[in-house]
């Protein structure tokens, strides 16, 4: 089963007076990269989460949001009044010792005291704790629906990446045909090329001669060029039908294609193996923008 890194899924829950949301998002990556965003009074709950989620997932930025709010309430600002008393009381102290100290300091706004951690807050971060195994109950939820539509994402990919796999097939079936054509003209072309080295060959080193003449040879012959491909498109046909973990051996595979693509091209010696050549090449990096959206 092949599955995209891309997917978003959302579970609410409610109980004892507070209810919660939570959201979770993913996008491609080269690795797991899980962040788990929970209300601060939720102490240690995104670790937990955290830990849960990489159970499941191989692969991804993944982006989890945890929201409490209480029912029936507000979302209007709330002073928590007892980190205000606890900040003042640490104001009152700090501008004693500083006037002990000769130090004058700037009085202290009301905008100032709301813009410190803790003392403002909605209806989130006011809201009561509700209890973790229901917020994991509703997370485990979410995870199911994130895997599933990470596996319709993935069906989607599977089949446009088989697709390109058989018009991958099919322009080295033109290049194979091309070759074969032109091997006439290839053998007539190596037979000069032979003639010019062996006519300046007088005093030259024959090692070096023989070199230079395996070397002709090598550059007219595409018939290695090609079965790597077809192996290639072979290799990714069965990683596509195995399923699991597959995105990094399929990037792999792309650098492979691309490679032998390029070296089919510089040694087409022709428009029309040339064309055919671009052509695949296009077709690859078209597969491979989808392949990094593959887990």
């Amino acid at each position: 089963m092949v599955q995209s890194m891309t997917g978003f899924a959302a579970q609410s829950g409610a109980t004892a007076g507070v209810s919660w949301t939570v959201e979770i998002r993913g996008v491609n990556a080269k690795g797991l990269d899980i962040r788990v965003r929970a209300p601060e009074r939720m102490t240690g709950f995104d670790q937990t989460l955290k830990a849960r989620l990489q159970k499941s997932l191989t692969r991804g930025n993944i982006n989890v949001s945890v929201r409490t709010e209480q029912e029936g309430g507000t979302h209007a600002v709330q002073i928590n009044e007892e980190t205000l008393d606890g900040f003042l009381q640490a104001l009152t102290k700090t501008e004693a010792q500083a006037k002990k100290a000769g130090v004058e300091l700037r009085p202290v706004s009301a905008t100032d005291l709301m813009g410190l951690r803790g003392v403002i807050g909605t209806g989130d971060e006011s809201a009561a704790i509700p209890p973790e195994a229901d917020v994991l109950r509703t997370a485990d939820a979410a995870l199911a629906d994130f895997i599933e539509m990470r596996t319709r994402e993935g069906a989607a990919l599977k089949t446009v990446l088989e697709d390109s796999l058989s018009g991958v097939e099919d322009l080295v079936s033109q290049s194979a045909n091309i070759a074969e054509a032109r091997k006439d003209t290839v053998a007539e072309t190596l037979k000069a090329n032979l003639a010019t080295v062996m006519s300046n060959t007088d005093g030259a080193d024959p090692d070096r001669v023989a070199q230079e003449l395996a070397l002709l040879a090598v550059k007219a012959d595409v018939t290695e060029e090609i079965d790597r491909l077809r192996a290639h498109v072979a290799a990714a046909r069965a990683l596509l039908s195995e399923g699991g973990a597959m995105g990094r051996k399929l990037d792999f595979l792309m650098q492979e294609f691309n490679r032998e693509a390029n070296t089919l091209c510089s040694k087409s010696g022709s428009t029309e193996l040339t064309r055919v050549g671009l052509d695949l090449k296009a077709l690859i990096d078209q597969m491979r923008e989808q392949v990094q959206n593959v887990e």
